[in-house]
């Protein structure tokens, strides 16, 4: 039987396997690959898996969902691609793989990484900003374009307007999408229609091409003048898969041209169904006022007020021939009182007239104006006078 000796420092699988998970992981913490994709996968996670190849070699791929959001075109089979990922080990397999953090297509790379660095530049700037974007209104008198004047995406928009929101003035402001000098062109218009004082939106944009087609949007001047618009803008820049600069610096994305227009105008079936509501609950809110009102008449016809209106009127008579009575008995009893208190006050008084001694014979002397009341207060050195009923004698 061969025996078996003893070996020092016997690793066992996984602590193989983390040994080479940690020497691939630190000395691949960055690498940038080109291939082709193969076998991809969108996961229900959100994650997707593929296979990156060559005609020599392959490699699994993995890309996080937090990282693929970003990703602004459909990866699929036979798409090349430059990939910057790390290299990860996955233990319980034992197989090595790519996490992928960017994916460039082949040959794009070089406007990718400038439209990344502007990206990054313009969000620290705060030109992204959610809270600055404004609202769209949702009955506009005026929509502004700048887009080709010969484009497909115009006559899209148009249509869409006269079938949806027919009352809308469209206002165009003609500009080159493509090509050289075309952001300037894109520029120009966005400040022309800036000019005008009752534009209640602008729509920036075109219809689908390739990343070189679409790059004018991807131009800072074009940004700059979309965040510097007084107008709310909504960037219509080719197709639901394309992004550019000028959509995350819009107020609102719209996927294509034609679904801007429909995000600006609201659907003319839909306010005639609004103002049919209307309708509706105003003569509702009427009936219903003119009910209540015809019901508190009825009531006040049979009420007694209006059936016996005469039988009210002679109780109002009575009652008002009750009330004069009372007011001419208080006024006699007033009368009468007073009269009785003068005639006790003109007997009071008839005790003090002087006429009334002087009828019965007797008479007054006076001397020096005044009445002499006794005997020793006459002075019969001094004339005096003594008044009779008929007449004074004077004594001299």
């Amino acid at each position: 039987m061969e025996k078996i000796e003893y070996i020092e420092n016997i690793k066992s699988v996984s602590e193989l396997t983390r040994d080479i998970k940690n020497l691939l992981e630190k000395n691949f913490y960055e690498v940038e690959v080109v291939g082709e994709i193969s076998n991809f996968k969108a996961h229900n996670s959100g994650h997707w898996y593929f296979v990156l190849k060559d005609s020599d070699a392959q490699i699994n791929c993995a890309m996080w969902r937090a990282f693929n959001l970003s990703i602004n075109f459909q990866p699929q089979d036979g798409l090349k691609v430059i990939a910057l990922g790390k290299i990860t080990v996955f233990p319980p397999k034992g197989n090595y793989q790519l996490e992928i953090k960017k994916l460039i297509p082949a040959g794009r790379g070089e406007l990718y990484l400038l439209f990344e660095k502007l990206k990054e530049k313009l969000s620290k700037e705060g030109l992204f900003d959610q809270e600055r974007k404004r609202e769209i209104p949702k009955f506009p008198k005026k929509i502004g374009i700048a887009t080709a004047k010969d484009g497909a995406a115009l006559q899209d928009m148009l249509n869409i307007a006269r079938r949806r929101y027919p009352l809308v003035e469209i206002i165009l402001a003609p500009c080159r999408v493509q090509g050289e000098g075309a952001a300037e062109s894109i520029v120009k218009s966005i400040q022309l229609l800036n000019q005008q004082d009752d534009i209640d939106v602008i729509i920036v944009g075109r219809g689908g091409g390739s990343i070189e087609d679409l790059w004018p949007f991807n131009e800072e001047i074009v940004a700059r003048a979309i965040f510097n618009s007084k107008y709310p803008v909504i960037s219509a820049v080719g197709h639901e898969v394309d992004f550019t600069i000028a959509d995350f610096v819009a107020d609102l994305r719209a996927p294509t041209p034609s679904a801007a227009m429909e995000l600006a105008t609201p659907n003319i079936s839909d306010l005639f169904d609004f103002i049919n509501k209307i309708i509706y609950n105003l003569d509702l809110n009427i009936s219903n006022y003119i009910r209540t009102k015809k019901s508190r008449l009825d009531f006040y016809s049979k009420s007694y007020i209006m059936n016996k209106p005469f039988d009210l009127l002679n109780n109002r008579a009575q009652n008002s021939d009750y009330y004069f009575s009372k007011i001419n008995d208080l006024i006699a009893s007033i009368f009468n009182n007073k009269k009785n208190k003068l005639e006790l006050i003109q007997k009071s008084l008839e005790k003090y007239d002087i006429n009334l001694p002087l009828n019965r014979g007797f008479s007054l002397i006076y001397q020096n104006d005044k009445v002499v009341k006794r005997s020793f207060l006459l002075n019969k050195e001094k004339e005096f006078k003594i008044k009779f009923i008929d007449g004074i004698v004077e004594i001299n």
